[in-house]
């Protein structure tokens, strides 16, 4: 029999896969994570949570609406399930050769920066995460390797966009607390650690749509 969270609806291995490559994306470049880096430098950890936490709520926004109108499509048939991981797959696998080839990030921050309401800094969170349409369009490749057509889609979106809610915000507030160290080993290794992140896609890309 196959093991399963304390929440029903979702296999735990499944979780377990779906956990390993959120984090990856958390960690990989992108509007949000350099927001936090640069947020952190210039604002402190404590004011920079303002914005972490508008860009985890702008995160399940877009896992919702993603993983909602995926449901709408296994409604009409489920080998739209099938096309789109086949199709999500590919997706994924261009995705990771793209960040594996991205260069490092960083900056150069001096001093801190005039303090900012924490409403603005939340609503700039938000507004990063919910208008970058590379978000959306990883979400949609990303989300139909996981879904079970089977169990629950609303269990499947909580747990989905709870998990990967709280490994953004850890990983933003490391990055956030840690940014004036964390910017230098950007700069000198940061080429090798997009690689693994980039990796970790090609990876999902390539095994995920095999599985039956």
């Amino acid at each position: 029999m196959r093991r399963s969270l304390s929440i029903p609806g979702v296999n735990l291995d499944t979780w377990l896969v779906y956990a390993l490559a959120a984090l990856g994306l958390s960690l990989s470049p992108g509007p949000n994570g350099l927001l936090a880096l640069t947020h952190g430098a210039l604002h402190g950890w404590q004011r920079t949570l303002f914005t972490i936490f508008g860009g985890a709520l702008g995160f399940v926004a877009v896992v919702a609406l993603s993983m909602f109108g995926i449901g709408a499509l296994l409604q009409t048939s489920l080998v739209w399930l099938t096309v789109m991981k086949w199709v999500g797959g590919a997706y994924l696998v261009w995705l990771g050769v793209q960040v594996w080839r991205s260069p490092p990030i960083g900056l150069q921050v001096s001093g801190r920066a005039e303090p900012r309401a924490g409403a603005s800094l939340f609503r700039q969170g938000l507004l990063s995460a919910v208008t970058n349409p590379k978000g959306l369009l990883f979400f949609a490749a990303f989300l139909p390797q996981f879904i079970d057509p089977a169990r629950s889609l609303f269990v499947q979106f909580l747990v989905m966009a709870g998990t990967f809610a709280v490994i953004e915000v850890a990983t933003e507030l490391f990055i956030a607390s840690t940014a004036h160290r964390l910017s230098p080993w950007l700069k000198r290794v940061g080429r090798r650690f997009n690689q693994a992140c980039g990796g970790l896609f090609i990876a999902i890309g390539l095994a995920l749509p095999l599985r039956g």
